[in-house]
C-alpha cells in the first residue's frame, strides 16, 4: 500500500514536470520509482504514463509542433529503442541503476551550469542524437536530454520547443511501448499501477499547462536540475 501511494505521488510530480516544461518527467520519476518499485517495474510503468501525458499535452498544443524538424531524429530514435530494452533484459539491475545515476548527475550539472551549446544546423546531427535518445528511452525512459540538446543546437524558438518535444515523444513513446510489450516488461503489477495512475495524470497535465503560462521558468528549471543531481547521487551511494 505504501509503495503504491509513493508511486502515485512520484507519477503526479513527473507528469506535472513534463506537462509544464515539455520534458523532464522521466528524469524526475525514474530515480524515485527505481528506489520504490525497482527498475524492472519503473521502466515500463513510466513508459505508459509518459506516453499518456504526451497524448494529452498534444491534444491542446499540436498546432505549434514542427514534425518536419525532427523526423530524422525520430527514425534514429526508433532504431535505438530496442537496444535500450535489450540492456534492461540482459544487464544486472545494479548496473542500470548506477548508469542512470551517472547520467542524471552529468545532465543536471550541464544544465545547471548553463554551459553554451554550439549551433549546428546540419540535419545529419539528428541521427546520432536520435540513436542516443532511443537507447536511453528504451532503457530508462530518459530520451529527452539528447532531444533537448539537439533542439538547442538548432536554435528552436521557444514557442516551438515545448510542442515539438511532446510531438516527438508521442511518436517515439509508441515505439517504447511496443518494445516494452514485446520484451515482456508489462507485468500485472505494471498494468495495475498504471490503471491507478490514470486519474492523477489528468489534473497534473491541466495544472502543468497552467503553470507553463505563469511560472518564472528559468528559476524553477535551475531548482529542478539541482534535484536531479541529488537524485543521481542517491542512486550511486
Amino acid at each position: 500500500m505504501l509503495a503504491s501511494t509513493l508511486t502515485l505521488l512520484v507519477l503526479f510530480g513527473a507528469t506535472l514536470t513534463s506537462s509544464t516544461f515539455g520534458f523532464g518527467g522521466a528524469l524526475f520519476s525514474m530515480p524515485l520509482l527505481t528506489l520504490v518499485v525497482g527498475i524492472e517495474v519503473a521502466t515500463p510503468l513510466y513508459g505508459l504514463v509518459g506516453w499518456t501525458t504526451a497524448v494529452m499535452v498534444m491534444s491542446t498544443s499540436w498546432r505549434a509542433a514542427k514534425l518536419q524538424l525532427v523526423w530524422r531524429f525520430i527514425l534514429a530514435t526508433l532504431v535505438g529503442i530496442p537496444l535500450g530494452v535489450l540492456l534492461v533484459r540482459t544487464l544486472p539491475a545494479e548496473v542500470l541503476v548506477k548508469g542512470l545515476g551517472l547520467f542524471l548527475i552529468s545532465f543536471g550539472v550541464y544544465r545547471l551550469l548553463a554551459l553554451p551549446v554550439p549551433a549546428r544546423q546540419r540535419l545529419t546531427w539528428a541521427y546520432p542524437f536520435g540513436l542516443a535518445a532511443g537507447i536511453l528511452g528504451g532503457a530508462y525512459n530518459t530520451g529527452g536530454p539528447p532531444l533537448v540538446v539537439y533542439a538547442t543546437m538548432n536554435r528552436w524558438p521557444p514557442e516551438t520547443f515545448r510542442a515539438t518535444l511532446q510531438s516527438c515523444f508521442l511518436v517515439t513513446g509508441l515505439g517504447v511501448l511496443i518494445s516494452h510489450g514485446l520484451g515482456g516488461l508489462w507485468t500485472g503489477q505494471v498494468l495495475h499501477l498504471f490503471a491507478l495512475s490514470v486519474p492523477i495524470v489528468i489534473p497534473a497535465v491541466v495544472l502543468g499547462g497552467w503553470l507553463n503560462r505563469r511560472m518564472p521558468m528559468q528559476r524553477f528549471e535551475r531548482f529542478l536540475f539541482l534535484i536531479l543531481i541529488v537524485l543521481g547521487v542517491m542512486l550511486l551511494v
